[in-house]
């Protein structure tokens, strides 16, 4: 495989605006020599990043056979692009030579979707992705020192496997996410490899690019649930938000152009189709930049930018600054006679306006915040256009917005306050417990990563100005990932209702909840409350691991338990964790005390 250029690569990603098919229609000789020029140079790379997604379970060694079939297919497509292989779309072919690997298919349990053929056979390997990857061994690390000498003697290798590593337990991160993560990781270990204090350099430069990963990956899990819960709509409506507020002076008729290409884009990045995302990621920074005037006066600096920061440049800037001469409030929608008429007339479009109106003049609510207030418009048209007065009726739509605006913000700012009071490990056990009680069904390794991810939404906003918009836009991104990417995904029916209903009253929905119902405990095991001398050896975030695991369990052992009870039991099991660390014999001390602790 030859060399990856990688910083090249992501210039590419950034630039590139026609197809990334193999081409078999005449097209302007540069961007047929740029695409010819990419796939020969980087087909390894996609092709490692759709085959790890798509069969988490494979072997580096069985993903090599792949990439080598595809460099194989490509060399016979560039030697004769008329062969009948050519015309079939990269992603076709990548399944089709995934379904031909001999045993491959019975081994990781995909054939089913070998039998199906089109549309049908890229859902049903979308579909037998793995958001939990528990079942994957834990990712490889490398002495500071091994890393270097494997750097420095195969940096093919080490990225390959890297990208291979990633790729594999982030099956829904889009691909020009997973090679920005590759580039990053790149520029560490050509710093570090320098640095005498490499184990410093790496933990230190690591974090920014693991935050970047973890921040992307939530997101783009949290549309693609969206779209495929509820359709392009949704997500028409979430970006005609997202992009009224960053971009207030842009005008409607250009939102909505950049709103098609974004969801398109979601479309094939969320499908799995790597070649079609890089193309459609691509086209979309390039209608940005090349309507910077009209769009924003933040971004110009972003779109001088080449490699490979301009992509991250652009979604990274500030809000635009609010036109002067846009008005607090847009009066038509509230005070015009003929506001049924006009939603009559064409609802998307109408609702369309809504959302972009209202959204770049409230900069400081929540993208779920903004949703809510657009579905409360929805229904209170739906109620006054079939009155006698419909404009004596929705004249005082703005009490209804601020009435829900308020509602969010008292759920924030409690939660805030509950943060101040309990502090980070208390509200970590209080979350631990709540989305046990409320999901039980889900793993304990998910369960205590959802609780995480929602004490850091509070420990990271619950001190800035933009407090509220901070929380309920991360709060619901935890969500998003509790519901998961597959429509078909079930929990049990009150958490599904809330996944499935409504998309924008899914917090609230949430709030609401009380612990299931339907849920039957396992069996009683004393083994989960048998501790041995090794709880004493165990590092920091280990025994934190453990700890958080153990009240997960505990809380689905017995699910009868008040909030009280679980906190006493939580108690004493942390109380014995500190006697018997520190007796002289501990593993005595743990059989001693283990007992006592689920009594």
């Amino acid at each position: 495989m030859k060399q990856l250029k990688l910083t090249g690569f992501i210039f590419f990603l950034c630039f590139l605006t026609e197809s990334l098919t193999l081409p078999t229609q005449p097209q302007d000789v540069d961007n047929f020599s740029s695409t010819q020029k990419f796939i020969e140079e980087n087909l390894e790379y996609i092709t490692i990043i759709a085959f790890a997604q798509y069969v988490q379970e494979a072997t580096f060694e069985e993903m090599e056979k792949l990439v080598k079939d595809m460099v194989e297919y490509k060399d016979r497509c560039m030697a004769d692009k008329t062969l009948p292989e050519c015309s079939k779309l990269p992603n076709n072919i990548l399944q089709e030579k995934m379904c031909a690997m001999e045993g491959l298919p019975q081994k990781h349990n995909f054939s089913h979707c070998c039998s199906k053929v089109g549309a049908e056979r890229r859902l049903c390997f979308f579909y037998n992705k793995k958001a939990d990857v528990g079942f994957l061994p834990p990712f490889p690390t490398l002495d500071p020192e091994e890393k270097c000498q494997s750097y420095e003697s195969n940096r093919e290798s080490l990225l390959n496997h890297f990208l291979y590593e990633v790729a594999r337990r982030n099956p829904f991160v889009f691909a020009p996410t997973l090679l920005t993560v590759a580039a990053h990781f790149e520029e560490v270990a050509k710093s570090c490899c320098e640095e005498q204090n490499k184990v410093n350099c790496f933990q230190t430069r690591a974090i920014p690019v693991i935050q970047y990963l973890k921040a992307f990956s939530s997101y783009q899990k949290h549309v693609c649930g969206a779209l495929l819960k509820f359709g392009t709509k949704v997500v028409h409506f979430i970006y005609i938000a997202v992009l009224s507020q960053k971009f207030p002076k842009i005008e409607f008729k250009e939102l909505i152009s950049l709103v098609e290409d974004i969801s398109s884009n979601y479309e094939g990045c969320c499908e799995g189709d790597v070649v079609q995302c890089i193309r459609d990621t691509s086209k979309v920074m390039n209608h940005i930049c090349s309507k910077q005037d009209s769009i924003s006066s933040k971004i110009k600096e972003c779109c001088d930018k080449k490699i490979p920061e301009r992509g991250q440049c652009i979604i990274n800037s500030n809000k635009d600054d609010r036109p002067k001469d846009l008005s607090l409030r847009e009066a038509k929608f509230t005070d015009s006679e003929n506001v049924c008429q006009e939603r009559d007339a064409d609802p998307d479009t109408f609702f369309a306006k809504f959302t972009f109106e209202y959204s770049r003049r409230h900069p400081d609510l929540s993208i779920p915040g903004l949703l809510r207030i657009v579905q409360i418009y929805k229904d209170l048209l739906r109620n006054c256009c079939n009155t006698e007065n419909p404009p004596g009726c929705y004249r005082y739509a703005e009490d209804k917005f601020n009435e829900t605006t308020e509602k969010s913000l008292k759920m924030v700012q409690q939660e805030c306050k509950h943060f101040q009071n309990l502090g980070k490990d208390g509200l970590t056990y209080q979350y631990l417990i709540r989305l046990t009680k409320i999901a039980p069904q889900l793993s304990s390794e998910e369960l205590v990563s959802l609780g995480k991810k929602m004490v850091t939404a509070f420990t990271t906003c619950c001190t800035l100005s933009e407090e509220f918009a901070c929380v309920d836009n991360l709060a619901d991104l935890v969500l998003g990932e509790l519901c998961g990417v597959n429509e078909n995904r079930t929990i049990n029916p009150a958490v599904d209702h809330c996944c499935k209903t409504n998309f924008a009253f899914r917090r609230p929905c949430f709030e609401s909840l009380k612990a299931d119902k339907t849920y039957v405990p396992p069996p009683f095991s004393q083994d989960l409350f048998t501790f041995h001398a090794d709880m004493c050896q165990s590092q920091n975030e280990e025994l934190q691991r453990k700890t958080d695991r153990f009240l997960v369990n505990v809380v689905k052992l017995k699910h009868e338990l008040t909030d009280e009870e679980l906190q006493s039991l939580f108690t004493n099991f942390t109380n014995a964790v500190e006697k018997c660390c520190k007796a002289e014999s501990p593993e005595v001390c743990f059989n001693e005390e283990s007992p006592k602790i689920g009594n």
